[in-house]
């Protein structure tokens, strides 16, 4: 019995010892669990109250963050079973669909999850611009337009990789929303044929194609957004935490409090005045900021969980397609690019007309111009803004009111596209309203 009572409080302090990080006993505690902590490190230990926020962040990033690690752990378990050949790559994925057991679940829940990266991106983007998260505030050497553009050059990151992956269960649908793609790329000035050519590894979608494709999906670009998630965790932290910090500390004034007698101030108290006791001009951080564990511990977790849900239930839901096998003799009618760029290939068709015989590149100006110009304007607009720093971390701030507008109107402009090139175009590009049928297309050889 002695024996047994023992075993069990050797297994209690064991169980205690690993998760007090998480379940701090005290305020020491709770500082401590930051600093020993390898994966809470990088957290500060106070956070503010109104970071923690579900309306402000919506947790946009944070939830970008757990799908890319869903992406990696199911994409580490797809390697084992996926053949990167043009001869195989098909027949394992069909392998993983019917024979594999929960393969499935597997593939599916890894290409929902890319599909949810892309767009949870994409809104966190949103979300910084219209709180202003990318100008400085008051505090001292901040420098949020730089970490602005790495949210930028991410999205762009995030949009490849989601690319270079469509292509590797090699059916039809891959097949030709990859040449779809790589074709407006090619319209690039000077560059264009010659990008193509290096990123097909030839002139047509083949085995070098796959390999290109699946090395840069499964190890450099996972790579580079490693990197520059990494980065930008730290600037975060490096400026003071998330942008409505900021709007805090321009809404506080400074209070008289008496100095803490537990704490030392040597030099740094101020002792002018008619007493040589040590006196305190500060603001009571207390009221706005609360200890990071467990408070910012607990609602990472009931994030994790409730993404890692989602991305489950949006599995089930709807099930990864898996068309022929791909055949570049078989032109699928309409062949439509991945829906992420959907938005360019309507942008192509709109853009494409004819001027007294002469025909207008919709390829060049809706497919690498455009974009071009909007891609730049996101990420030289922080050095533009000259809106006042009471600004920053406020939710449709009245003196950010015009460049607001713009920006949704874009906003609104590229999902009306995606709308429309994903429902609404059929056959030889034609527009179809949701309630007329399309016309049986015969196959072209």
């Amino acid at each position: 019995m002695q024996a047994k009572q023992s075993i069990r409080e050797k297994a209690n302090w064991a169980w205690g010892k690993a998760i007090w990080t998480w379940l701090p006993a005290s305020d020491r505690e709770a500082g401590d669990s930051i600093v020993r902590n390898f994966l809470l490190h990088w957290f500060p230990a106070k956070v503010s109250r109104e970071s923690l926020s579900w309306n402000y962040s919506f947790w946009l990033g944070t939830i970008s963050a757990i799908l890319f690690l869903i992406l990696t752990v199911t994409g580490t378990f797809l390697m084992f079973l996926y053949v990167p050949s043009v001869e195989r790559a098909y027949l394992s994925v069909k392998d993983l669909e019917y024979t594999v057991s929960f393969g499935w679940f597997l593939r599916g829940l890894h290409r929902i999850s890319a599909h949810l990266m892309v767009a949870v991106v994409f809104l966190h983007m949103v979300r910084v611009f219209l709180t202003a998260a990318y100008k400085n505030g008051a505090a001292v050497n901040q420098n949020r337009p730089v970490n602005w553009i790495v949210g930028v050059v991410l999205l762009l990151v995030t949009l490849f990789l989601s690319f270079t992956g469509y292509l590797l269960p090699w059916d039809q649908l891959a097949y030709w929303a990859i040449t779809v793609g790589t074709n407006i790329a090619s319209a690039a000035p000077v560059a264009g044929e010659w990008m193509r050519f290096i990123l097909l590894g030839g002139n047509t979608i083949e085995q070098n194609t796959l390999i290109r494709f699946y090395v840069l999906h499964c190890f450099f670009l996972p790579l580079i957004v490693l990197a520059l998630f990494s980065y930008h965790m730290w600037r975060v932290r490096k400026d003071g935490g998330l942008a409505c910090v900021d709007k805090e500390a321009l809404a506080q004034k400074k209070e008289k409090v008496a100095p803490i007698k537990s704490k030392t101030y040597s030099l740094l108290g101020i002792t002018s005045g008619v007493t040589v006791h040590v006196e305190t001009s500060l603001v009571d951080e207390d009221k706005h900021t609360v200890q990071s564990s467990p408070n910012l511990t607990r609602r990472l977790l009931l994030v994790t969980l409730a993404t890692l849900a989602v991305a489950s239930i949006l599995t089930f839901i709807f099930h990864a397609p898996l068309e022929e096998p791909a055949n570049p003799a078989i032109t699928p009618n309409p062949a439509k690019a991945p829906w992420y760029f959907l938005w360019l290939q309507e942008l192509v068709t709109i853009t494409t007309f004819s001027i007294g015989g002469f025909t207008i590149n919709g390829a060049l100006i809706g497919g690498i111009i455009v974009p071009g110009i909007l891609v730049a304007a996101a990420i030289l607009w922080p050095y533009f803004d000259k809106s006042p720093a009471r600004s920053t971390g406020v939710w449709f701030a009245k003196e950010r009111r015009r460049q607001n507008m713009i920006f949704l109107l874009v906003v609104l402009f590229i999902l009306v596209l995606t709308i429309v090139g994903t429902f609404l175009r059929g056959p030889y590009w034609n527009f179809y309203w949701p309630w007329e049928s399309w016309p049986e297309m015969p196959r072209k050889f």
